[in-house]
């Protein structure tokens, strides 16, 4: 069976991997492409590399532009895709959608947190409500493996498509936390993160005479607006309501892609006092992800010793980590490479898709690496 699929902001970052993936998916295909600027020219324009799409004419965003689509992704700014998603929700309502009621993946923040509080605090904008988390990995308060978010997945036809850096620190901690292996209250993250994740907007400080051999922190001191989308898994996983705090800081690196997050969290007595500390945490991340090799679709923990880094995982949907106990310290350093656009956004919107959809979960993503 194929299913049509609708990319809006298929100008953007975002919007071309989702095409790129989208276009070579075996039961997707792609129909209409939307923007808002950029309407009226050639998809090739902004994306040369996807050759057979070029042609293609970007066309409004909007209800008669998306509709009929079995599929409809939104790769548009935080605060955009609450109105789209809400006209299509009432066409298809009125029986004017011309097909069954449309799988919708926002990659945009709108449909993420389910506190309208938070919300508020962090984007000022009216919520427009929750939609099911689209991170399969994501475990659930006594689970050693996700099952359930995948259960979620696959009953439905909205999906929030988590954020990239909520991506990398959530893979990196979330089996520690779901364990009681660290203490929540005490987490630590510093992200490097490539210039795409700050989307194209020609802005002084993401040009090259200000971004080359330059790295920029930004969001710093509790500002940033993933902060309050990690508390939210962090707790799914098993931590008590309110006791999460997280000091988070994402950095901008010279590089075009990639997040690469060190996280660190003071360890519990289950592994101070444990025979072997490392071994004890070491267990807890194998049984989330499977050993080195097996297990978790896209996420994987390295053998022991080996890093991850972003280069590895550049261009796919995969996402690497590590764990190491830190005796000097008592903390856990977790560690998690992804692909800002692939793992951090596009691919986990087309697994998320797929287990919508009843297909298996990494079909047309990207699960081998390029190196060097």
């Amino acid at each position: 069976m194929t299913w049509t699929a609708a990319v809006a902001g298929a100008t953007g970052y975002a919007g071309g991997e989702a095409l790129r993936l989208l276009a070579a998916h075996p039961s997707i295909e792609v129909g209409a492409v939307t923007g808002s600027s950029s309407v009226g020219s050639l998809l090739g324009t902004h994306h040369p590399h996807l050759l057979s799409l070029a042609g293609r004419v970007v066309e409004p965003t909007d209800v008669e532009h998306l509709r009929g689509h079995d599929v409809v992704l939104l790769a548009l700014p935080h605060g955009a895709s609450g109105a789209v998603t809400a006209a299509i929700e009432a066409d298809v309502a009125a029986g004017t959608w011309g097909g069954p009621d449309p799988v919708i993946l926002d990659c945009g923040a709108d449909h993420r947190l389910t506190d309208p509080a938070a919300w508020a605090a962090f984007y000022g904008t009216e919520h427009a409500g929750a939609w099911t988390y689209g991170m399969p990995e994501l475990l659930h308060a006594g689970e050693t493996a996700a099952a359930a978010q995948r259960a979620e997945l696959a009953a439905t036809h909205r999906v929030a498509v988590p954020g990239c850096n909520v991506t990398a620190v959530t893979l990196a901690a979330q089996p520690g936390v779901a364990a009681g292996l660290i203490d929540p209250s005490s987490v630590t993250a510093v992200l490097a993160v490539g210039y795409s994740g700050a989307g194209k907007s020609l802005k002084p400080h993401l040009t090259a005479a200000e971004a080359l051999g330059s790295a920029q922190p930004y969001g710093v001191g509790g500002t940033h607006r993933h902060i309050p989308e990690i508390i939210q898994n962090l707790e799914v996983a098993g931590a008590a309501a309110g006791s999460v705090h997280l000091s988070f800081t994402p950095v901008l690196v010279p590089m075009s892609r990639g997040v690469l997050a060190t996280v660190t969290a003071p360890v519990t007595d289950a592994v101070a006092s444990a025979a072997d500390p490392q071994a004890a945490l070491r267990e807890a991340w194998e049984a989330a992800y499977g050993a080195p090799g097996s297990g978790e679709g896209v996420v994987s923990i390295l053998p022991e010793g080996v890093w991850p880094t972003t280069g590895a995982v550049a261009g796919s949907g995969l996402a690497t980590v590590q764990v190491a106990y830190d005796a000097a310290a008592g903390v856990a350093t977790m560690l998690c490479a992804i692909d800002n656009l692939g793992k951090g956004t596009a691919s986990a919107a087309v697994q998320s898709l797929n287990l919508a959809l009843g297909l298996p979960e990494t079909t047309g993503v990207v699960t081998e690496g390029v190196a060097p």
